[in-house]
């Protein structure tokens, strides 16, 4: 399967993951983020696929986050209610996000690009 890259251009860890994949030549289909999400049911199946905390998909450090309030309500809201606000917008999503529908990185770390993606 083809590696989708869901980001956001104004985001400059976005930028720097683009230019690192651009860089060692790694083919993708570009997604941006917010104009296009991953639906509920993708998000699922990356969170199932990355092995990570559902916490760990979440832009914490974004505006929209610290809007709605969610450093407490993920605490106590149950894994569905997550998932439904976590796809209700692209901007509550950690970015970049990329996956070969098997393989599921969150954010751009060069170790883990090397691991996953080369």
């Amino acid at each position: 399967m083809a590696k989708t890259f869901y980001w956001y251009p104004k985001c400059g860890t976005c930028r720097n993951a683009k230019k690192w994949l651009d860089q060692h030549e790694v083919a993708y289909n570009e997604v941006h983020i917010v104009e296009n999400p991953p639906s509920r049911s993708e998000l699922e199946e990356m969170l199932n696929k990355s092995g990570l905390d559902l916490k760990k998909f979440f832009n914490t450090s974004g505006q929209k986050y610290r809007e709605l309030g969610l450093k407490d309500k993920v605490k106590s809201a149950s894994h569905d209610e997550l998932l439904e606000v976590l796809a209700s917008d692209g901007m509550l999503i950690k970015r970049p996000l990329m996956t070969d529908g098997e393989r599921v990185t969150v954010g751009f770390k060069e170790e883990d690009y090397e691991k996953a993606w080369l």
